[in-house]
């Protein structure tokens, strides 16, 4: 997609007063969308309901202290009665689309005192039930207070048979994005925080518990959606402080589905006018979460009230660019500007809506494909779509790539036959033609005579080829399109009559995680064609590369796919919201600094080079067929013709911030050509390398190796990977595995392990 064409990124913006006590009317939400807001925030009750449950609770604390009381269990729990219309003043009208129902923020779904938990849970639960009735879309519940983990699972479970209740209803948890380390009484008088019997917050409190950190919130949305089982109605909100938390915690709620960020007032510093604006740490924040392919809402907090039917304050055109209305522009003529204007902050976002920075050439071309799950192509069995492959032809820099190494090899090869005749370059798996005319190029850039052929099995493809080699004029019909499997070519056919052998192999057989389209396979089938002497494959060589990730919206999905063999297939995806788990560039135990971004740990897991020692070829053709010089057989079945391309790695990553693992990330770098001047054309989709070795190519999404059971893991911890390359001489599948250990006193202790998992049943077949 050209940069003109790139749809405009827009900001939904809400208006959220967190002291506000009474659901809004419809003249509210009018005055909101008039003052620039596309929705507002609503209790779903009214302080006449919390009044009313209050005494009830207050009523059953005094009769269970009752002196003559001398059994508290002979005193049952309050019962808290349905809402009233005196009660709530929501309905379900044609403004309830426009909010954003809250539940109460006074009672406490987690308290330890069994009695102020009970009540809240009734509270809680009729909220939900009637918003659901009246048509609410969304419900903000906030979070738990902190008394431990025994009341968080408590709170969870609330979540979870609320998810039950309205089965149309979105859920979201409000958080902080990061919490301090002991957080304080709730401010408000009326929270039920401060309705708890002194003995069981004295039971609760535990001073001996090391503190969570920045972390906490997180601990606490991770618990939730885990008792939740990844809901797909469940998703998490963050209030965002003025001084944002390490990069490090900022990636993991990226990762997470994230609804919503809350901007509250103090999130804000004037500028030198006066005027409230974001550090360039939050700007910089907002445009990545808005990139987001779902990318979640804003809330402004506490910045001003909404007027019933207020004059509309700011004009938005379809251009993107602010304006003020007629009214706005006199009064700023004749009028100091006004500081304390209630929509100034809702003003600034929408000037960052419509300054966001250009989206880069990778992005602009992923659009759609964000964190969509595809299986990996198997071109060996299948026969490619036009469509399929002009997809891959819209790289702007793979293809280029390889004419540059083609251009080295041919004045390397040149010079080595000192000009005696034209190189013979076969491109193998032509497809469309896209590489042969990359040789062509490379030979007329260079004045080096090529003898070029073509060699394609798709009997389609075959078809535009030879099209191709009629019509285009750089081909000229000087190629050679023959029609086959590269592994049953015997070879070009000289002037002579006889077959001779190719001075260069390109081929363009890569996969997400290099081998896994078969390359190896294939690349060995057809080296018989290569010169023994001075042969050269492109590329030369290829490189697997993993590091463990966390992607709750990935795991989201496949949890809810039908059929077991979900778990058992690795799949190419474009990965946007995920985290690293093992960093690179920080100390074990460390955040990192605010601004600092992630560095993975990315570790290879095997190479192949090209071409192959004969030594092996021969070993490999002693084996086949199963003869008695040959062994008797492979170690996963077959005659073991194929095992010298098997591989087992197995590697070491810490992590320095708890987490969990949802599967394996997979990426490939490959040398095209190292030419003889020491000069070498490398591509990438490792992302510690990508920008240096191959920036913006966009031909190869990552390869994605998912856990079924999630795996925690500590601060400070170890994850050990274990990566198979299995064959059997007629198919190749994957098989990979992840242990956790901890270290204590110097000791490595297990802490738990993923299932072995195995794509025997999707393997590609050879």
């Amino acid at each position: 997609m050209a940069a003109s064409e790139e749809p405009p990124t827009y900001f939904y913006i809400g208006q959220h007063d967190s002291k506000r006590t009474a659901p809004v009317t419809g003249s509210q939400v009018s005055g909101a969308y008039n003052a620039g807001y596309d929705m507002i925030t609503s209790p779903i009750s009214n302080a006449a309901y919390r009044s009313k449950v209050k005494s009830l609770l207050s009523a059953y604390q005094t009769a269970v202290c009752d002196e003559e009381c001398e059994d508290e269990e002979s005193v049952p729990f309050p019962i808290v009665p349905s809402l009233t219309p005196e009660h709530t003043n929501l309905t379900p009208d044609d403004s309830i689309s426009s909010l954003l129902a809250f539940t109460s923020q006074w009672i406490d779904l987690a308290s330890p005192d069994p009695a102020v938990a009970h009540v809240s849970r009734q509270v809680f639960n009729q909220e939900i039930a009637y918003a659901a009735f009246c048509g609410v879309n969304n419900v903000v519940v906030p979070g738990p207070r902190h008394h431990g983990d025994v009341q968080l699972t408590q709170y969870a479970r609330a979540i979870s048979y609320a998810l039950s209740i309205g089965p149309y209803l979105q859920i979201q948890i409000l958080l902080p994005m990061s919490q301090e380390p002991k957080e304080g009484p709730p401010a408000d008088p009326e929270h039920f925080f401060h309705q708890a019997r002194e003995f069981f917050m004295t039971d609760a409190d535990d001073e001996s518990l090391p503190s969570s950190g920045h972390y906490e919130s997180w601990d606490a949305w991770n618990l939730i959606r885990s008792v939740c089982k990844f809901h797909g109605r469940l998703s998490v909100g963050v209030s965002v402080p003025r001084q944002l938390p390490p990069m490090s915690l900022q990636s993991r709620w990226f990762s997470e589905p994230l609804r919503f960020i809350v901007f509250p007032d103090s999130s804000f510093i004037p500028n030198n006018k006066g005027y409230p604006v974001l550090s360039k740490a939050s700007q910089e924040m907002i445009t990545r979460y808005m990139r987001l392919k779902t990318p979640p809402w804003v809330l402004l907090q506490d910045v001003g009230s909404v007027q019933d039917d207020s004059p509309v304050a700011m004009s938005f055109s379809p251009s993107g660019s602010l304006a003020p209305t007629p009214a706005e522009a006199a009064r700023s003529a004749t009028k100091p500007k006004d500081t304390t204007d209630p929509t100034s902050h809702l003003r600034y976002l929408r000037h960052l809506q419509a300054t966001q920075p250009q989206r880069s050439m990778v992005d602009r071309f992923a659009v759609g494909y964000q964190d969509y799950l595809q299986s990996p192509l198997q071109p060996l069995t299948d026969n490619l779509e036009s469509i399929t492959y002009e997809v891959f032809e819209k790289d702007p820099i793979k293809y280029e790539w390889y004419q540059r190494a083609v251009a080295l090899a041919l004045q390397d090869l040149h010079q080595q036959i000192q000009g005696k005749r034209p190189i013979v370059v076969a491109v193998v798996g032509a497809g469309r033609g896209p590489l042969v005319t990359r040789v062509l190029r490379a030979s007329a850039d260079t004045g080096v005579p090529v003898s070029a052929w073509a060699v394609e099995k798709n009997p389609n493809a075959y078809v535009l080829l030879q099209r191709h080699n009629l019509t285009n004029p750089l081909w000229n019909k000087s190629v050679t399109v023959v029609k086959t499997d590269m592994r049953a070519w015997q070879g070009p056919i000289l002037p002579s009559g006889e077959v001779g052998k190719v001075d260069i192999l390109v081929s363009e057989l890569l996969g997400s995680f290099a081998d896994n389209e078969l390359s190896p396979e294939c690349l060995d089938g057809v080296q018989h064609v290569l010169h023994p002497d001075h042969g050269i494959n492109i590329p030369q060589s290829y490189t697997a590369h993993l590091t463990p990730l966390a992607t709750p919206k990935i795991h989201q999905d496949l949890s809810f796919r039908s059929g077991d063999d979900r778990w058992e297939l690795p799949y190419v995806v474009m990965l946007h919201q995920y985290d690293y788990l093992s960093l690179a560039n920080l100390s074990p135990g460390m955040g990192g600094k605010a601004d600092a971004e992630p560095i993975p740990d990315v570790q290879q897991a095997w190479e192949f080079s090209h071409p192959l020692s004969p030594a092996i070829l021969a070993q490999a053709k002693l084996r086949q067929g199963g003869s008695a010089a040959g062994g008797s057989g492979g170690a996963v079945g077959g005659d073991g013709a194929n095992e010298h391309n098997a591989r087992f790695s197995r590697m070491r990553f810490k992590i320095q911030n708890r987490g969990v693992c949802h599967g394996l990330g997979g990426y490939f770098e490959s040398v095209l050509y190292e030419a003889r001047s020491g000069k070498q054309v490398e591509l990438s989709t490792n992302p510690v390398t990508m920008d240096e070795k191959s920036k913006d190519m966009i031909s190869w999404f990552p390869i994605i190796f998912p856990l079924k059971t999630p795996l925690h893991v500590p601060d400070n911890g170890e994850m050990d990977v274990s990566m198979w390359r299995q064959t059997d001489d007629r198919k190749v599948w994957f098989e990979w595995m992840v242990e956790v250990f901890h270290r204590v006193d110097g000791k490595r202790y297990r802490l738990g392990a993923s299932e072995l998992r195995s794509s025997w049943k999707n393997a590609c077949l050879m």
